[in-house]
């Protein structure tokens, strides 16, 4: 268990890298009044799945032993679903309120993410 516990916290780490570049691309997208092009699609995608990734591990590591505190679990749950809940805020909005809130929605994510940290 100690390799999956050390995988969880890698992959904790990369996930707020990832979030936090990914939230800029977003940002960058909605300044300059562009829609959300594919590949920044694709990149929320992959973070969503990685975000799952990183949830498995956790409900490995869960019945091994118990997180110091239980707003841990509920930091994951955030994680998970805070990029498709922003996903169905966008549907109908404007190519650059759709950039900006997914861009935002992702640097919020990285912060869930750190919060996870800090709380395990």
């Amino acid at each position: 268990m100690d390799v999956v516990l050390s995988l969880h916290g890698r992959t904790a780490t990369a996930i707020v890298l990832y979030l936090s570049v990914v939230g800029l691309w977003g940002l960058v997208l909605g300044v300059r009044g562009l829609r959300p092009t594919p590949n920044f699609i694709g990149a929320l995608v992959i973070a969503e799945i990685a975000a799952i990734a990183q949830g498995l591990l956790g409900i490995a590591l869960l019945f091994s032993r118990s997180p110091s505190q239980s707003l841990h679990l509920l930091y994951g749950f955030a994680l998970a679903l805070a990029l498709p809940l922003a996903a169905t805020l966008v549907r109908k909005r404007e190519a650059r309120t759709a950039s900006l809130t997914f861009g935002l929605a992702a640097l919020f994510a990285a912060g869930l993410a750190i919060r996870g940290i800090t709380t395990a």
